[in-house]
C-alpha cells in the first residue's frame, strides 16, 4: 500500500466515491486530494483532503475529508492518508492542522486533541460554526501540531499487510476472443476486423 497525490485522471473516481460516501465538497479540486492504493493491483483503498482557508483574520489548514472504502477498513489506510495530508500541510508551512468531527476517538491516536471553542482562533471558530450548521451541534474542533503527529506502530503494520475484504474488482474470468464474436480458428490477424 502507498498514498499518492490524486491526478486529473482520478477525478471521476473521486467524485463517484464522494457521492457514495455522502460527502459534501463544494470546493472540489482533485489536486487537493491524496489516494491510498494497493501496490500490486493499483486498486484504490481510500482518499482524503486538506483544505486551506485564507481569511482576513488569518489562514489555517483543515483536514477536511478522510474516507476508507468499506473493504479496506480497519487496516491503517485512513491513518496513512491522514499522515500524508498532515505532512503536506507542514510542507506548506502550517504548523497546526485542524479537523472538525463527531468521532474524536478516531483522531486521538494520532495526537489530535479536542479544542474548546473559546480557545480557537477567529477563522477556525467561524469554520466550526459553519460545520456545526451543516452536520450538527455535536461536532467538535480538534487540532494537532504537525511535529507531534504520529501514526501508532500497529496501524503501520496493518497498512503493510492491507488487503480488501471483498474479491478484486472484476470477476477474475479471462475474456476470450469468442466473447467479442471472433473465431480464433479463422482470424488471420490479432485484431481481425473481418475484411
Amino acid at each position: 500500500m502507498y498514498v499518492r497525490d490524486a491526478k486529473n485522471r482520478d477525478e471521476v473516481w473521486l467524485l463517484d466515491r464522494i457521492e457514495e460516501a455522502d460527502i459534501d465538497d463544494p470546493a472540489f479540486r482533485s489536486r487537493d486530494y491524496v489516494i491510498a492504493l494497493d501496490e500490486e493491483t493499483s486498486r484504490k483503498a481510500g482518499f482524503g483532503r486538506i483544505r486551506v482557508h485564507k481569511t482576513e483574520a488569518g489562514n489555517f489548514c483543515e483536514l477536511a475529508f478522510v474516507y476508507t472504502l468499506p473493504p479496506w477498513r480497519q487496516q491503517g489506510v485512513g491513518a496513512h492518508v491522514i499522515e500524508r495530508l498532515v505532512a503536506e500541510a507542514s510542507d506548506e508551512g502550517y504548523e497546526t492542522v485542524y479537523t472538525f468531527t463527531r468521532q474524536p476517538s478516531y483522531f486521538t491516536p494520532f495526537g489530535f486533541e479536542p479544542r474548546e471553542t473559546s480557545e480557537l482562533p477567529e477563522p477556525v471558530k467561524g469554520r466550526l460554526e459553519t460545520v456545526r450548521d451543516e452536520r450538527g451541534d455535536d461536532v467538535i474542533a480538534m487540532s494537532v501540531h504537525a511535529d507531534e503527529f504520529d501514526v501508532p506502530e500497529s496501524f503501520r503494520e496493518r497498512f503493510k499487510e492491507a488487503s480488501p475484504a471483498d474479491k478484486p474488482e472484476g470477476d477474475g474470468v479471462e475474456e476470450t476472443p469468442e466473447d467479442f464474436g471472433i473465431d480464433p480458428s479463422e482470424a488471420t490477424y490479432k485484431y481481425d476486423t473481418g475484411n
